[in-house]
């Protein structure tokens, strides 16, 4: 059990029944009345965002998370298939499960599988990964001055924002925290 003293980003707990992982949290002391936490949980199951407000002496229950590496193999219908890099045992996850990681995964990209309670959840991208421009608007010379944007289509299907310049079939680096471009790779 711990208490919300011991609070940190990313803690998995289970709170009303559900598993939730901390996005957030802030420890507030008002000038009058006692002082409390206000937290911003994820949902492990549901993925929803829910804000919550808890007294100091408040306990939970601490889950135990573990990742390992993992391959990504293919896809196949709504399952996406993962084979371990240590013992080459294959594991299956929902395509629902990995929300917005799933389309900046590339064939045979390493990731990390988070693990909560012996149960695979879901994965952790690498901060960076380097993709190829599929499509994407025609820049018009001089408009680099600007430092505008447009959207570009990437190999794995997803869109992001590039600058004016970048052409398709240009290798781009992209931050998977914040699904930006960073420089060409």
């Amino acid at each position: 059990m711990i208490s919300t003293n011991q609070f940190k980003t990313g803690m998995t707990i289970r709170y009303e029944g559900d598993t939730y992982r901390i996005v957030e949290f802030q420890h507030v002391k008002p000038g009058k009345g006692g002082a409390f936490v206000r937290t911003k949980l994820r949902n492990v199951a549901t993925g929803a965002l829910v804000d919550r407000t808890f007294r100091p002496e408040q306990k939970f229950d601490q889950l135990r998370t573990e990742s390992r590496p993992m391959t990504y193999l293919y896809e196949d219908q709504d399952q996406v298939v993962f084979m371990d890099a240590e013992s080459y045992e294959q594991l299956s996850l929902p395509k629902n499960t990995l929300e917005d990681s799933f389309d900046l995964m590339t064939l045979n990209m390493q990731v990390d599988m988070v693990y909560i309670d012996g149960e695979p959840f879901g994965v952790e991208l690498p901060t960076f990964v380097d993709l190829k421009i599929v499509e994407t608007a025609a820049g018009v010379r001089g408009d680099t001055v600007s430092g505008g944007s447009k959207s570009a289509v990437l190999e794995t299907g997803a869109v992001v924002q590039v600058p004016l310049f970048i052409e398709p079939g240009e290798l781009v680096r992209i931050d998977t925290r914040t699904r930006e471009y960073v420089t060409r790779a």
